[in-house]
């Protein structure tokens, strides 16, 4: 029998082991096979696990297990998605995304893979997955367990194999990719305006000129086809009615189906994540201090999982994802760890001339080559027969696209061995000296990332890691032809990436900004051009340098800080804008003039500001400098580079043409929020219109009732994307739709004295008491304890799972 589950109640032994309670934590118990030794979970009030193990890859089965129990269906869906299953249980629709996914999985030396990542890299994955499946067979068995996806969707889950976990590829954050074909889009459209056209789009950090390579036509580049055949093999999967409809046999598009990303690249630069780490002799508690909080697409459930695992060579706390072992950011018993995107350009777009008497070959180096094809079968709901598909790989990548005598292949540094997104973590949670982290983060490949680093000795550090392609001849920001002239000769070494051992400064910042400092070597190896804004590095770097002594609470209200630095440079414009005798405009000057950028939820100046900035201002601003036309190839616009044209418009326009920018989408931002928060413009608050709300990924099947338990609503949110307190929202709505995932604050060596929040909720079940807790707690900028030691986690218990090994 694959396992026993019982319901004890264990009185005795648990209030001997957990101490005086007002009533005794709920108990089970499990017999499982393959299960080498008694595991114990104790799960606190917050609905983290704390697991104890006698042997250390129990540890893991055991994590396997909770994890499944807490997200069963989310975990099913990501591997579901990964190994391109979906159409399986979700019917045709879904068909071309499982064949894009299958293009993305990694198809190379499974014992050179799993190598790669550490000595015992294949062992925790098995035993991780070995925990997944001993939950799902339980599900067989108590078909009650299941969560309620399965029911609605009326399919069960799928059982594992550790490979999964490193073959699949579309959950790393991807980088460039689309943004090489809409820069092509805007060079070939542009004509003499494209450069100005493609500055207004994306900043580039350190500045450079795209250069077209010689022989790349950029109009030949077909912009809409590759962001649709990108989307369907990275993005997230979306559940619409109409997928449903006629028994699973609706035809929506692509973009109903995937969360398609546009190619404009402002999602990229607008959201990140934050980090610092502080020094001893610059914390009021003499200890260093790790913050991290990073962001993310914000979902129900959770992306982030927090988890406790404590075994023999093994004890670590913090957050992972769901669907990997181990953590990839918190401590162990000596060192504590965090990150953030280091953007690392890792993907290319080749672009082939292929054989006009066999579109199966192309052009390289002189010759036609054949096209490496792989025939899948995808099985379909509601056909009796799998339909079978080509995949067709050049020597860079899988195919995305072709047509008209051209093939666009997909060339990923994330496609190589030893890539698997975040799953080298493993190795780097057990460093407990700043020489092993660094030796564990010699194994990291994808993706780009700063590391920070703070230990028990009082030393800090910060180490950027990720394989980064060494591009003789081109500067990858463009497509580039296929033919042999534009190769990668292999990867820079991690020892070329800067890094810093307890600076003198006292601390580090990272918040995706480019870090490499400018006299570094590395300034000068085209790493990466592309970089999240630099807004939040701004304000955070000048936070830490003025307080002599940081405690938690001061890194905790820093990571809620929600004051916007490009609002302050965008007021800064309308310091001279005479005022014209217009009511509506000259109300707005005087609203936003004197404001000091703070975009608290509560402020009526930041709800008109991001009415500006998101509707009108640069909107505005691009047409003025690029005409209708030009404003299209360039949009949404770099806030960035828009307000500093606006600031210099020496070449961009004349100072009677910025302010009249300035002024006209000023009142037409005055206006709108009017219409939305009402006349009376004292009354007005941001957070009135800026909510935040978690949503399922199928709450569109549902009635409102029950999508409303599916969603989380979290309630009105302060901040934006430029805030370090990251809120990223839609701007038809204003609704929040990325920002932290977790944030965590560590008080290194007292490590009970650390604290942590997850948003919505540590469980996937919507009926669990853990789905939605810790939302309100997140809005409003709280934590809970991110208890280590065994005494504080015995007070906190309120459930214990004993699990066994099975009995024949």
């Amino acid at each position: 029998m694959a396992f026993i589950s019982t319901r004890i109640a264990l009185t005795l032994t648990l209030c001997s082991a957990l101490g005086a309670h007002a009533q005794a934590p709920r108990a089970m118990r499990y017999s499982l096979e393959g299960l080498e030794a008694p595991v114990r979970v104790q799960i606190d009030t917050w609905g983290v696990p704390h697991i104890y193990a006698v042997r250390m890859y129990d540890a893991f089965y055991a994590q396997g297990f909770m994890a499944a129990r807490d997200r069963l269906w989310q975990m099913d869906l990501w591997r579901k998605r990964g190994l391109g299953e979906m159409a399986k249980d979700f019917g045709p629709a879904y068909a071309d995304g499982d064949r894009m996914a299958r293009a993305v999985l990694f198809r190379g030396d499974m014992y050179r893979e799993w190598i790669a990542y550490g000595d015992d890299a294949k062992r925790v994955a098995e035993a991780f997955v070995a925990g997944v499946n001993a939950y799902v067979r339980l599900t067989e068995h108590e078909p009650a367990l299941l969560p309620p996806e399965f029911k609605r969707l009326d399919y069960r889950p799928g059982t594992w194999k550790a490979d999964d976990i490193v073959r699949i590829r579309h959950h790393g954050l991807t980088l460039n990719f689309l943004g090489e074909a809409m820069r092509a889009q805007a060079l070939c459209k542009g004509k003499a305006d494209g450069e100005r056209a493609d500055w207004l789009r994306r900043e580039l950090d350190p500045p450079v000129t795209p250069q077209l390579p010689q022989g790349l036509d950029p109009c030949d580049i077909p912009v809409a086809a590759i962001e649709k055949a990108y989307g369907l093999a990275t993005a997230v999967a979306r559940f619409p009615k109409e997928a449903f409809a006629a028994q699973l046999a609706g035809t929506p598009t692509a973009a109903e189906l995937y969360a398609l990303e546009p190619a404009d690249g402002a999602s990229m630069r607008s959201t990140g994540s934050n980090s610092w780490v502080v020094a001893p002799a610059r914390t009021s508690t003499g200890r260093p201090i790790l913050a991290n909080d990073p962001h993310r697409a914000h979902g129900a459930p959770s992306l982030r999982y927090i988890v406790h695992l404590e075994a023999p060579g093994l004890s670590v706390v913090g957050a992972g994802e769901p669907f990997l072992p181990g953590i990839s950011l918190g401590h162990n018993e000596d060192a504590g760890f965090g990150l953030t995107r280091f953007y690392i350009d890792q993907e290319d777009l080749y672009v082939y001339e292929t054989n006009p008497a066999n579109a199966r070959e192309y052009r390289y180096q002189g010759r036609w080559e054949a096209m490496q094809s792989v025939t899948e079968a995808i099985s379909v709901r509601g056909e009796a027969t799998p339909r079978t598909v080509t995949i067709d790989y050049t020597r860079h990548g899988p195919v995305l696209h072709a047509a008209d005598g051209r093939a666009f292949a997909l060339r990923a540094a994330w496609l190589d061995v030893g890539m698997a997104p975040y799953f080298g973590s493993i190795a780097m949670m057990r460093a407990h000296t700043w020489d092993q982290f660094n030796g564990a983060l010699n194994r990291w490949g994808a993706p780009g990332l700063n590391m920070v680093y703070a230990d028990r000795r009082g030393n800090i550090g910060w180490h950027p890691v990720g394989l980064t392609p060494i591009r003789p001849n081109w500067d990858g920001l463009t497509p580039v032809p296929g033919d042999g002239r534009y190769e990668w000769a292999g990867y820079r070494t991690m020892d070329q990436l800067p890094t810093v051992l307890n600076p003198a400064a006292g601390f580090v910042v990272t918040a995706n900004e480019n870090g490499i400092p400018p006299g570094h070597p590395a300034a000068k190896l085209g790493i990466g051009y592309e970089w999240s804004d630099s807004a939040r590095a701004r304000r955070l770097n000048p936070l830490l340098a003025a307080q002599p002594k940081v405690s938690v609470a001061q890194a905790q209200a820093w990571q809620n800080d929600v004051v916007s630095m490009p609002a302050r440079q965008a007021v800064a414009l309308l310091k001279d804008l005479p005022a014209n005798g217009d009511a509506v405009r000259d109300a707005a000057l005087a609203l936003l003039r004197g404001w000091d950028g703070d975009e608290s939820a509560n402020s009526a100046a930041a709800g008109l500001y991001e009415v500006w900035m998101s509707k009108y201002l640069r909107q505005a601003a691009l047409a003025a400098m690029l005409g209708k036309d030009g404003a299209a190839l360039a949009a949404p616009g770099d806030q960035a580079r828009v307000l500093e044209a606006l600031a210099a418009p020496s070449g961009w326009l004349t100072p009677a043409q910025r302010d009249e920018v300035l002024g006209s989408s000023l009142k037409a931002a005055m206006t709108e929020t009017a219409r939305l928060l009402g006349p009376d413009a004292k009354a007005w608050q941001w957070g009135a219109l800026h909510h935040a709300v978690f949503h399922h990924p199928m709450d569109q099947l549902y009635d409102a009732a029950t999508a409303r338990r599916m969603n989380v609503e979290a309630g009105p949110m302060g901040g934006s994307s430029y805030t370090p307190m990251a809120a990223a929202y839609r701007a038809s709505d204003f609704e929040l739709t990325f920002g932290a995932s977790v944030r965590m604050v560590l008080d290194v060596g007292n490590w009970d004295g650390s604290r942590i929040v997850n948003a919505p909720g540590q469980s996937g079940n919507p009926d669990s008491a853990h789905y939605r807790d810790l939302a309100p707690l997140w809005a409003r900028g709280g934590y809970f304890p991110m208890l280590y030691s065994r005494a504080a986690i015995d007070k906190a218990t309120t459930e214990v799972i004993e699990l066994a090994p099975a009995t024949r």
